[in-house]
């Protein structure tokens, strides 16, 4: 999914450009409205305080341009003025500072709410994934692989949270429901039998690695 981000903030612009990178997402920052192209994103981010064009008079103008695109808008601006005026025009309005999770939820909404979600298919080293029929195929099999019900809300967990280290803790909370209990190996068996599934070699993983005293990571 390809995302237009403009944002003249170089520390935040390298920040959300990184974490949505590492969610899945291809990202193109701008630091100004100036260099934009003809090319036809799947979502913009669009900060307001940018040098010349000013973002409201530039999310006007995207969004004639890319009226099936869902815009968010980021600002520093707080003011419920300032929140209604971005909302006539933008699908969404966050303040600054903001959490990166918030930020990528809202991004996974708008998107699924656009259905271009469920048009996206891609691929994971050897795993062909349908987005839209939760479909896994193996391109060196040619086969599609089916998972049980645990197996399965993990893999779309680990998905989520491309190259994040995941704790124990949060994984086991996320599936089950309920608080890890340190000595539990139900996640463990788990992610074991799904290794089983999706690598090349169970035994030496690459796409669901173990970090060490902490839990896991999905590789890209």
């Amino acid at each position: 999914m390809k995302i237009l981000y403009i944002e003249d903030d170089l520390e935040i612009g390298s920040w959300v450009k990184e974490e949505l990178e590492n969610r899945g997402y291809q990202v193109e920052w701008l630091a100004s409205g100036l260099l934009l192209n003809d090319e036809v994103p799947d979502f913009i981010i669009l900060d307001i305080m940018l040098p010349g064009l000013d973002g409201f008079s530039l999310g006007k103008r995207l969004k004639r341009s890319f009226p099936d695109v869902p815009l968010l808008m980021l600002s520093a601006r707080s003011a419920l003025d300032d929140k209604l005026e971005g909302l006539e025009l933008a699908d969404d309005y966050m303040t600054k500072p903001f959490h990166m999770e918030e930020l990528a939820k809202r991004v996974e909404v708008h998107l699924r709410r656009y259905d271009k979600v469920e048009q996206h298919i891609y691929h994971l080293q050897h795993l062909i994934i349908n987005e839209k029929s939760k479909m896994i195929k193996r391109s060196d099999r040619k086969e599609e692989i089916l998972l049980t019900g645990k197996q399965f809300q993990l893999f779309f967990y680990f998905t989520r949270h491309l190259q994040q280290i995941l704790t124990k803790e949060q994984l086991f909370e996320a599936i089950w429901g309920y608080p890890y209990v340190e000595g539990d190996k139900t996640l463990m068996v788990h992610i074991r039998y799904l290794r089983e599934k999706i690598e090349k070699n169970p035994s030496e993983p690459t796409i669901i690695e173990t970090v060490r005293g902490i839990g896991y990571r999905m590789r890209k």
